[in-house]
């Protein structure tokens, strides 16, 4: 299906890719990046990291040699480059990203978009006249996983009415990169947006907004080196979309284990819940008010991966794929992220202005990486409890 976004690519049979940043998020990157070159889909002709000796990254990891600069727009100006991933530490996406757009590239920005809300609106507006597509992490929306689970709960309204959700992502944080216990890190922009892009994927948007945060853990090891946290570390995010309908996020760099779904459901007419995380899911499984027992669906695709939305975007740009997601709920959730932050300071519920439109979807123009296209009825088995 071709749409206004669609109409501005399809021009093009190989995606030349400029990379900025070659941290650790560059390595999972570069796993898909393999898999699209040896496919003829993309080639890589230059990257870009402050650090200098980085530049060996591109050859451990994708066994090349390609130009190299420690400035980004030696990269986003190059007119051999056709999409620029962004890849750095989380302060400079939003800079990087327009000055991408601006060159009338198309852009992979890691999430989130911008930590500040005036830049993230700009970008909005940049990628709604720009010659390039912006694809906003995370890709969350994309999996076989989520694409079944929004068609049963959204599509069929298999639980009824969504009246009440839990989602939770956290991990005892990274010992790398101090930037993530600055102000403008923290775990509500690393981990927790996953969350609170799936539900409001599935939910809609957020009217309102409040939380408890705080910093549990007020020094950590980082690089070698004990640092004095200066962010939040530890969140509870409590999301009101209107009408009594209800959502919590837990997320934090606080949490070492977990065994929960990533994601709980509650409806008038059932319960539907992912299971693992909804970045690295592991099926999902609903009980019926009319049924005895959960149905558990086997995850379709184990090696689905959370780079995903750099597919999508090749697909879009080589064979004019329907875009499916949108800046505006990029935005939306960032929006929903710095008010979480905002009623934790202030003590006070904060409302979201922001809205997008429902999230497309096209849950048969996906693709595992088997090759065959994913329904929502795969490898069921039931079972009752006792």
């Amino acid at each position: 299906m071709r749409d206004a976004t669609a109409a501005r690519t399809g021009s093009s049979s190989k995606v030349r890719l400029g990379i900025v940043g070659l941290g650790s998020v560059f390595e999972p990157y570069a796993a898909l990046i393999r898999d699209l070159r040896y496919s003829g889909r993309v080639e890589v002709v230059a990257a870009c990291d402050i650090v200098a000796g980085r530049a060996r990254r591109v050859r451990d990891f994708l066994h090349q040699d390609t130009a190299f600069s420690t400035d980004y727009a030696d990269v986003t100006e190059r007119d051999d480059v056709d999409a620029v991933l962004v890849l750095t530490a989380m302060p400079s996406h939003g800079e990087i990203a327009a000055a991408a757009l601006a060159a009338g590239k198309h852009v992979l920005v890691e999430k989130p978009m911008s930590i500040h809300l005036d830049e993230a609106a700009e970008l909005v507006a940049q990628a709604r006249t720009s010659p390039g597509l912006l694809v906003c992490a995370p890709h969350v929306v994309l999996s076989p996983t989520y694409q079944a689970l929004w068609k049963r709960v959204v599509d069929d309204g298999e639980i009824g009415t969504v009246l009440t959700a839990r989602a939770r992502y956290g991990w005892s944080g990274p010992t790398w990169g101090r930037w993530y216990y600055d102000t403008g890190g923290g775990p509500l922009f690393d981990l927790g947006v996953y969350n609170i892009t799936s539900l409001t994927g599935l939910m809609g948007p957020v009217r309102r907004v409040t939380a408890l945060a705080g910093t549990a853990i007020p020094e950590r090891e980082v690089d070698g080196e004990v640092i004095e946290v200066s962010d939040f570390d530890n969140y509870q995010v409590l999301l009101d979309f209107g009408d009594a309908h209800f959502a919590v996020v837990t997320t934090g760099f606080t949490m070492h284990e977990y065994r929960s779904p990533a994601i709980e459901l509650y409806g008038t007419g059932g319960v539907a819940q992912m299971l693992g995380d909804d970045w690295a899911p592991q099926g999902y499984e609903i009980v019926r008010a009319d049924t005895a027992g959960w149905t558990t669906y086997a995850e379709a695709d184990p090696a689905w991966p959370w780079t995903a939305g750099l597919r999508h975007l090749v697909d879009c740009v080589i064979d004019s794929e329907r875009l499916l997601i949108r800046p505006e709920h990029a935005y939306h959730c960032l929006e929903v992220m710095v008010k979480a932050r905002l009623a934790a300071v202030s003590g006070e519920t904060q409302a979201v202005s922001s809205t997008f439109d429902p999230v497309p979807y096209d849950p048969t123009a996906i693709y595992v990486q088997r090759g065959g296209k994913v329904g929502h009825d795969y490898r069921i088995r039931r079972h009752r409890d006792d």
